[in-house]
């Protein structure tokens, strides 16, 4: 650092901590020292410039970091959980997670400033959960397992003590005014003034203190915060009283306490604010089985949940919720999906379909092949992306900008309205109007406008089918005019099923292919169960790779082979039974989701690396504007970037397009590699989240926009308001609160933007 901000009466301060600095030393202290080495070492220094209050002393590491549970990945990697208490800005946030970020051994660390909520993967060999402790520690902050208890809620204990000394306050207030009608004897009037100054005084003093810290930490730091006004508010009317007390007239105290209790009581909204997708993702998590009933070579044992990995067999009975995500192996039942799609209605499974972790099996009794467990399961990525809304609030930057020039501006303005009154009206009048500017006009909520809208935006997109990364992409979504489809496993099926054939054909190849998992055996089955089929037994089945199948069925030696592309033959000995012709279906709901997308004003291009003549003939059939077929990967690709458009694929060869698309999308039944280059994951086999992800994109944006025009006519009106003297200082306390409600009420407007969306395009 060039320079040392300036402590009290001319002493340096502290580079870190911005406490006083004994003589002949550059810190307060050895540990703000070596935490100030330990943020330049990691290449962080910009913190100290782009931070918004000093950083706390570094503390001692408390907590038993040996007992917290640090789940070992696949890949070798170990991943844990906990909580950073003390984080007091987003550039708290931004240091905590790039300094674990460089921290050797550590490939990913998330930090979410609305909870304190850390993730961290790191490497064992190379480091632990408890160094890393001891790093975060070392700057100030508190680390502490997930399941430790918090400390003292501060700001709810002067909320308190605010509330108990402001209705007193009121109470001798009220008594005091009604002594100017019938009249009250001088001394009761003087120990009631007393009496408001003595209990005005704890609220100025204790209750109004995050106000002056937040506000000389932030002057220290040579910016003005959203806290200056406040400070000056509170240091202005407690001033006032404290002089008209000892003159012997009324001090208004009243409206101190009043400002002080509702500035405290809209901070606890909002941080409750802020952690509403937190406990969204909370919620969402605890619906999980804990355990699973998982099947070994000697019987079935009850595992933990989290233990589960890709291959495993287990049990799920009826009542009992799903706890991995994976393939019925055997068994039919219903299953209720509403905690992922919000859908009530119970859907059938059989063997061979999907299910998910969080399901709730209605009836029946299922053997599942589990796919993905623990945090890998479709319901556990949703918690995270709902999680990393208020991790990533997206777009802050403009708004925190917009914070220290408001601010700057409103004490200007408040000042040279308080100077005018105060030469024209006298002193008492100009420290009304100065403190009624001051008050009406905080910026607070202005700043959770964006961050919240994300995590509403997230949180509904995601319940309706589609993870997002982040907000950028969310945002980006509802800026895309054309949308581009890949044809195989996005627009149809990607599985082959029945497109013609008889009931006797479909019946006795169904018998065949009962035992079998192959995809055409899967298909004939479930045209069977369509058609309501009989399906007999087979006898001395079987099944030659790459050739086809034979048994008895009915006394008759049958076999089913390829029969020419698109098609399979049944047949007796020499004899041809029949011929039964398959093809890749669209998916049931393909073609209403493009009409709606069309209707909300996007362009569809189908994309495919099939013939020519199958892409037009699926593209025609669902209704999209062109169809492109023969195209490679690279086409793909090209054709993305050239119209900038948004891409929904799945396959291995997506790969390219999924990374050059505006936005892309991968089908979770997409390969490892789609999922991992794609900016969000369908989490349905359906087009429908996606007209509900264009929905929810745009809904924020309107949002928004929604908050800053409110915004901007709130403060030009309650300013211009308070400059003229028609706004006193209690009214002002009042009205910024529920200005601050009224943002945030706009921001989680968000659902109910995106459902009137959905509706105009249905009946449009």
């Amino acid at each position: 650092m060039s320079t040392l901000p300036t402590a009290d009466r001319g002493e340096l301060a502290c580079p870190h901590c911005g406490d006083a600095v004994p003589e002949a030393g550059l810190f307060c202290c050895h540990g703000c020292e070596l935490a100030y080495a330990m943020v330049q070492d990691a290449g962080l220094a910009d913190y100290y410039a782009r931070r918004e209050v000093s950083a706390p002393r570094p503390v001692p590491l408390t907590g038993a970091w040996d007992a917290v549970t640090v789940r070992v990945r696949d890949d070798g990697q170990a991943e844990a959980s906990l909580c950073v208490d003390g984080l007091r800005c987003s550039s708290c946030t931004w240091v905590v997670e790039h300094l674990l970020e460089r921290t050797e051994g550590v490939s990913e660390a998330r930090v979410s400033y609305a909870t304190g909520r850390t993730r961290v993967v790191f490497d064992p060999a190379t480091t632990s959960l408890h160094g890393l402790a001891e790093r975060i520690a070392g700057l100030g902050y508190a680390p502490r397992p997930v399941d430790a208890p918090e400390g003292r809620d501060e700001l709810l204990s002067r909320l308190g003590i605010a509330a108990f000394c402001t209705a007193n306050l009121m109470l001798l207030s009220a008594s005091l005014y009604v002594g100017w009608f019938d009249g009250m004897e001088v001394r009761f009037q003087t120990l009631f003034r007393w009496g408001s100054l003595a209990l005005a005084t704890p609220i100025a003093l204790y209750a109004a203190a995050p106000f002056f810290q937040g506000a000389w930490q932030g002057l220290r730091a040579r910016t003005i915060g959203m806290d200056v006004p406040i400070a000056l508010a509170v240091a202005v009317l407690y001033g006032h009283g404290v002089a008209q007390t000892l003159r012997g007239a009324e001090g208004y105290l009243d409206s101190l306490g009043m400002l002080v209790t509702l500035l405290l009581v809209g901070r606890v909204l909002e941080r409750r604010g802020r952690r509403a997708a937190a406990e969204a993702s909370a919620a969402i998590a605890s619906a999980l089985p804990t355990s699973a009933r998982r099947r070994t070579a000697t019987g079935v044992e009850e595992v933990p949940a989290s233990e589960l990995s890709r291959g495993d067999v287990i049990e799920v009975g009826s009542g009992q919720e799903l706890p991995a995500d994976g393939r019925v192996l055997q068994g039919e039942g219903q299953v209720q999906m509403s905690l992922l799609t919000g859908e009530s209605a119970p859907v059938a499974v059989g063997q061979g379909a999907e299910v998910v972790a969080g399901a709730l099996l209605l009836d029946g009794s299922l053997i599942v092949t589990v796919d993905r467990g623990g945090d890998e399961t479709v319901a556990m990525q949703m918690a995270e992306a709902v999680r990393d809304a208020t991790t990533r609030p997206v777009p802050p930057d403009r708004i925190e900008a917009m914070a220290p020039w408001f601010t700057g501006v409103t004490v200007g303005l408040a000042g040279l309205a308080g100077l005018g009154w105060g030469l024209t009206a006298g002193l008492e009048a100009g420290l009304q109007v100065a403190v009624a500017t001051l008050v009406v006009a905080c910026p607070c909520a202005l700043g959770l406008s964006g961050p919240l809208s994300m995590a509403a935006g997230l949180g509904a997109v995601a319940r309706r089918g589609v993870l997002l990364r982040d907000g950028r992409q969310l945002l980006a979504l509802g800026e895309v005019e054309r949308l581009a489809l890949d044809k195989t496993g996005t627009v149809t099926v990607g599985q082959p099923a029945v497109r013609g054939g008889s009931d006797e054909v479909v019946r006795l190849a169904a018998a065949l292919e009962r035992s079998s998992h192959h995809p055409v055996a899967l298909a004939l089955l479930a045209e069977a169960r369509l058609r309501g089929l009989v399906v007999p037994l087979a006898h001395d089945v079987r099944e030659v790779a790459g050739v086809g199948i034979e048994g008895v069925v009915e006394g008759r030696a049958l076999r089913l082979r390829q029969g020419g592309p698109g098609a399979v033959v049944l047949e007796e000995g020499a004899t041809s039974v029949g011929l039964i012709r398959l093809g890749d279906a669209p998916r049931e709901d393909a073609r209403a989701a493009v009409a709606m997308l069309q209707r909300a004003g996007l362009q569809l291009t189908l994309l495919s690396g099939d013939h020519t003549s199958v892409t037009e003939a699926i593209g025609g059939w669902v209704g999209v504007d062109e169809a492109l077929g023969g195209l490679h990967p690279d086409d793909k690709a090209a054709w993305l970037q050239a119209h900038d458009a948004a891409f929904v694929g799945d396959g291995l060869n997506d790969g390219p397009a999924l990374a050059s698309a505006r936005v892309g999308l991968s089908m979770h039944t997409g390969v490892t590699s789609s999922l991992l280059l794609a900016d969000g994951v369908v989490t349905q086999p359906a087009l429908r989240p996606v007209v509900a992800a264009i929905a929810g994109a745009r809904a924020t944006a309107d949002a928004l926009r929604s908050n800053t025009r409110r915004a901007l006519l709130y403060n030009t009106v309650a300013i211009g308001a308070a400059m003229a003297g028609l706004v006193n200082p209690l009214v002002a306390a009042v009205l910024m609160p529920l200005s601050s409600a009224w943002i945030i009420a706009g921001a989680l407007s968000v659902p109910r933007r995106m459902e009137r969306l959905e509706a105009s395009w249905t009946s449009s």
